[in-house]
């Protein structure tokens, strides 16, 4: 059996019969409490800012259809061509780390996460945009998020403007946004959404790879977006496209990917420098619920690191697997930590330059020091202010 393998078949071990029954439910309890309204494109629109507010600049790529040519109103419709877009993004003075403030009524940058000025640009002015936030003393750093599903264009903004406020470092933050229908029972219609974007993903990846402005790209891929992300990087190196691979720092959180696909896919692509990583959590519901609408097959972001196979499977695989558990979620589902993680990582950077304060392949259990938050795992570490990763008996 080869590591992926034993990935693959620990992950199916762990799957529990007895949510046959209680995942229906769970589904319906998310569906009728899926009725609160959602932020519009109504949040685009600029409005003044205030000086207490801080300011956070995001450059878009996305693959939805503009609703008219001179406008950042996007709809669920695939366009052909990537579409470009720049914003700034207020956040507000007692933002809380972690969350988006939405408007309760109209948009205040002293109280709320708020559109300040919008730009309509196109692929020329997009890269002379980020060319521009180089510095010759400072290697100019790139982010790419990639969203999950049911996710709309504003959120999708706000959750990266909300990221790059909390992470409070230097850098261009990039959005790939794809057509989400952004609604609970359009998975299916998100999961073609995905497959149609991957070649577009990929094009905006080597975009980046090849600017020499850009001396690191880091890609955030949440959820149904992990799946998406690692397509494109299998596209990439099938078209012997290395030298952009190397260029790549990859963070899966909670993927929505049937584990048996990331074996396959993993089989093309190769060991990553610095290793791929995955954000894992046992207690994912939406996962949970993707693994039931999937006929039970286990989805990547709920793996146990705990289990021995796994550890094995991660080292020999070069795949670093962090369970993340321990960090309190932003939403009811558990689905979204990482939005959390961004606040912790410049003193995380400081313990290792890929920012996780870790280089090596393995399965690793991530420690939240709180007055709530307490150590999963049987051994006992000395705390640290930001918290820290470390090792579970690897094989």
């Amino acid at each position: 059996m080869n590591a992926a393998a034993g990935m693959i078949n620990a992950g199916a071990d762990g799957a529990d019969s007895t949510r046959s029954w209680w995942l229906p439910a769970l589904l319906l309890a998310t569906l009728l409490g899926a009725c609160s309204a959602r932020p519009g494109p109504e949040l685009l629109s600029p409005i003044a800012s205030t000086p207490s507010a801080r300011v956070v600049s995001v450059y878009v790529a996305t693959t939805r259809a503009r609703q008219r040519p001179d406008s950042n109103i996007f709809t669920n419709d695939h366009s052909r061509e990537l579409n470009y877009a720049a914003f700034k993004i207020a956040i507000p003075p007692d933002h809380h780390a972690g969350h988006i403030e939405w408007p309760t009524f109209a948009p205040d940058p002293a109280l709320s996460f708020a559109t300040l000025q919008q730009e309509v640009i196109d692929r020329r002015t997009f890269e002379q945009l980020i060319a521009a936030r180089s510095s010759p003393r400072t290697p100019l750093k790139a982010t790419v998020f990639v969203h999950g599903f049911n996710t709309n264009f504003q959120e999708a903004l706000f959750r990266l403007a909300q990221m790059t406020a909390d992470a409070d470092v230097a850098g261009v933050p990039i959005l790939f946004a794809w057509p989400s229908e952004a609604k609970l029972t359009g998975y299916v219609a998100d999961k073609d959404a995905v497959a149609a974007s991957r070649d577009q993903l990929a094009e905006v990846l080597t975009m980046l790879a090849r600017d020499s402005a850009v001396a690191d790209v880091t890609v955030i891929a949440h959820s149904m977006g992990a799946w998406q992300t690692v397509e494109a990087l299998r596209q990439l190196r099938l078209a012997h496209n290395d030298a952009v691979i190397s260029r790549l720092r990859i963070v899966l959180a909670s993927p929505d990917i049937d584990v048996d696909v990331f074996r396959t896919q993993m089989a093309v692509i190769g060991p990553l420098s610095p290793p791929m990583t995955v954000l894992v959590s046992r207690d994912d519901i939406a996962l949970s619920v993707a693994s039931f609408i999937a006929g039970e097959r286990p989805r990547l972001g709920m793996i146990d690191v705990d289990d021995p196979r796994i550890q094995e499977a991660a080292a020999k695989a070069k795949v670093e697997i962090v369970d993340v558990s321990s960090v309190k979620a932003p939403d009811r589902m558990n689905h979204e930590r990482y939005a959390s993680l961004a606040a912790l990582y410049p003193r995380l950077a400081m313990a290792g330059a890929d920012g996780t304060g870790l280089r090596r392949a393995g399965a690793f259990v991530f420690n939240a020091v709180g007055a709530t938050i307490r150590a999963r795992s049987h051994w006992r570490a000395a705390p640290s202010a930001a918290g820290d990763i470390r090792s579970r008996q690897l094989t």
